[in-house]
């Protein structure tokens, strides 16, 4: 089945989230065929890429959907690519083509047990997850930040208990999650895994979760959403490379 033609978005408005995330609504003519219930998807955000016929594209989480508008929550940073550059810089009104959506991502409701871990990157992704538990969900998220003023009031059941970790460099300390989950109590039963973080970072939470908790692939969704000192095309590069690996071992 060949890929949607790439809507036309119009920006909303801004919305400060947290000191480094930014929050951009977008709405306007690409709503009207933008399939309904899609928080959590991913999306392709395009971008002019000057002298190349080809646009830049980056990856982000559809944070929140409504009748008329979505959501898109991005990191800021001092050395921001493209995509952190324009929700700096963009104003209602501008315009903005994104392909998609993606396939949800999602933990399993049914199983005994749930954690969930990831950093700023996984932070849209990881608050969806967290709303849409049952409320008799147990388990854990364990959410690296990169500062205590990035901390967010989440919407979660009562017996998901949140680990904040603050990191101020991130992808510097590619241990600051792993760190955390290893010394976590872990319940009886099944769990559901869902991480998404740093490339080296997520290497780490792969060797804890298969190696020391036997964790089956099946019980598991665990990615990486960049790479330090990598753009998003050299981070798919090393990512695919990673994976054909793994699939051998």
């Amino acid at each position: 089945m060949p890929k949607p033609a790439p809507r036309q978005f119009e920006v909303i408005r801004k919305t400060n989230v947290t000191p480094n995330m930014l929050r951009i609504t977008l709405g306007g003519d690409g709503m009207r065929t933008f399939p309904e219930d899609q928080a959590s998807a991913y999306v392709k955000l395009m971008f002019e890429n000057p002298g190349q016929e080809k646009a830049i594209r980056r990856t982000y989480t559809v944070r929140a959907q409504r009748e008329t508008e979505i959501d898109i929550d991005f990191v800021l940073h001092e050395d921001g690519g493209p995509a952190a550059s324009w929700a700096a810089d963009c104003k209602p009104g501008d315009k903005i083509s994104i392909g998609g959506p993606g396939p949800k991502k999602l933990v399993d409701h049914n199983a005994d047990w749930i954690l969930i871990v990831g950093d700023m990157t996984a932070l849209p992704a990881i608050s969806v997850n967290l709303e849409q538990l049952p409320a008799d969900a147990r388990g854990y998220a364990v959410i690296e930040v990169l500062s205590e003023a990035d901390i967010q009031s989440l919407t979660k059941p009562e017996h998901i208990t949140i680990h904040w970790v603050v990191n101020p460099h991130p992808g510097t300390k590619s241990n600051a999650l792993s760190d955390v989950v290893t010394a976590l109590e872990w319940p009886d039963g099944k769990p559901s895994v869902w991480a998404a973080c740093e490339f080296t970072a997520m290497q780490k939470l792969r060797h804890h979760f298969r190696n020391e908790r036997a964790i089956d692939k099946r019980e598991m969704y665990i990615s990486s959403y960049w790479k330090l000192g990598a753009n998003e095309e050299k981070h798919k590069s090393v990512k695919r490379e990673d994976a054909e690996k793994d699939e051998a071992a």
